[in-house]
């Protein structure tokens, strides 16, 4: 009987002893939730989800099952930011990712210690988001979208598809550092080029009657786009605007390619979006910002609307065709 006993309790022992803890089984059950700060609207667009989401379910996390997206968007009203991003650090999310140098700049001001990852990001080290690209330092890490020749390439391919251009209007916002910065090395690759630039401010689709008007009256013969926080609808009309008056665009984000612009130049934005989630696990699993490089583009896309070119009158050179990643026919 004595024996019995002894080996009920043993296996009883064992049983304890194997079980998960409470607090494995808790580990476990973890729902994270990701605050996400954008420039654009939410829901966001699914060139941009799509590949946010495969890169997190690469690495096993689902939204809905042991993850949460928390959006907050603000198109065309970047004076929303602090507000937006003081929401998010209220609602305790684990990770703060932010889309963009202003959404980026007021996610860091509102927080000092949730970890941020940026992502599509201009200059992170000259507007402040970061001590270094190899040590961050702080708690902002992520993706940067340029490099110290992209801007300049990308004037370089707009007179390449248009030998004639020599006066073009930069529409930027001036206030965003990510722009102001990078437009730096635009103005000496101009002058080398013989290019004449004239900026014109575009913050929001609000500036952009003005826009048209400046361009019109200033008689410009080419557009450069930096990325702007506006709608599709917003890119159509620039884009018809442009076909109206002979103008050929290039921009810095691809989707304005889609919209009706001529082409685009800059980095692989699916890439971007997919690589945030590496930063996003790596920090869930205990890693810190501070330590995290900051990842600068290595692909970069360069898209042509033929349809658009054709709309313009424009041929554009096989040179440039046969470089193209995409063309839209």
């Amino acid at each position: 009987m004595r024996l019995r006993v002894l080996g009920f309790l043993l296996m009883v022992a064992v049983a304890l002893c194997s079980a998960p803890s409470a607090s494995s089984a808790q580990q476990a059950a973890k729902v994270y939730r990701i605050g996400y700060l954008t420039y654009l609207g939410c829901p966001l667009r699914p060139e941009i989800m799509g590949p946010f989401r495969q890169g997190l379910s690469e690495l096993g996390y689902v939204e809905g099952q042991n993850i949460i997206i928390e959006c907050r968007g603000a198109l065309g009203a970047p004076d929303r930011f602090p507000g937006f991003a003081a929401e998010l650090v209220r609602l305790k999310v684990d990770v703060l990712v932010a889309a963009g140098t202003a959404s980026a700049l007021a996610a860091k001001q509102a927080t000092k210690t949730i970890p941020i990852v940026m992502v599509y990001v201009g200059d992170p080290v000259g507007s402040g988001l970061v001590t270094s690209l190899a040590r961050p330092g702080g708690n902002v890490t992520g993706l940067s979208v340029l490099t110290p020749d992209m801007v300049p390439k990308a004037l370089e391919i707009l007179k390449e598809a248009a030998p004639s251009v020599s006066r073009v209007a930069v529409w930027m916002d001036p206030t965003n550092p990510g722009q102001t910065l990078p437009d730096k090395q635009l103005d000496a690759a101009a002058k080398v080029m013989g290019v004449r630039l004239e900026r014109v401010d575009v913050r929001t689709a609000a500036n952009l009657d003005a826009a048209f008007s400046a361009a019109l009256r200033q008689r410009e013969e080419a557009l450069f786009v930096y990325p702007l926080p506006i709608a599709l609808l917003d890119v159509q009309r620039i884009a018809q605007f442009a076909i109206k008056n002979r103008l050929p665009t290039i921009a810095l984000f691809p989707p304005n390619v889609r919209g009706g612009m001529l082409m685009s130049y800059g980095a692989n934005q699916a890439a971007q979006y997919r690589r945030a989630g590496t930063y996003i696990d790596k920090i869930l699993k205990g890693a810190t910002p501070a330590d995290l490089p900051v990842e600068q583009p290595t692909k970069f896309d360069l898209l042509i609307n033929l349809k658009t070119a054709k709309a313009l009158g424009l041929t554009i050179p096989q040179s440039l065709l046969q470089r193209a990643d995409e063309v839209i026919q």
